[in-house]
């Protein structure tokens, strides 16, 4: 789910009660599509064993642009323009809204 103000029609992410820039409090909750495109990525090396990963900002079909990661590919393979799907995952205990690449058909 994502925010959007009613009378801009602008969708909005992180949440809050009112529309960045005008500060109308005239939102509400719209359901995501989930398909976004990597905007920005890095690669997070720690040190052995634990195995590296990347960090990425992605930018959702809606519009607004979040941090997470790219999932199911190696760190080093997820490339600017890629496109994504968000998927919901449960690690340590704690669901995370992560992204794997979409299939390309």
């Amino acid at each position: 789910m994502i925010q959007r103000a009613l009378r801009s029609g602008a969708c909005i992410f992180y949440p809050r009660i009112a529309e960045p820039g005008s500060g109308d409090p005239d939102l509400t909750w719209v359901e995501a599509s989930g398909r976004a495109t990597v905007y920005a990525t890095t690669v997070v090396r720690p040190r052995p064993p634990e195995e590296p990963y990347n960090i990425v900002l992605v930018t959702l079909v809606e519009g607004p642009r979040m941090m997470s990661r790219v999932i199911g590919i190696d760190p080093e393979d997820v490339c600017i323009d890629m496109a994504v799907r968000a998927e919901i995952i449960m690690e340590a205990d704690k669901a995370l809204l992560v992204f794997r690449p979409e299939e390309q058909g």
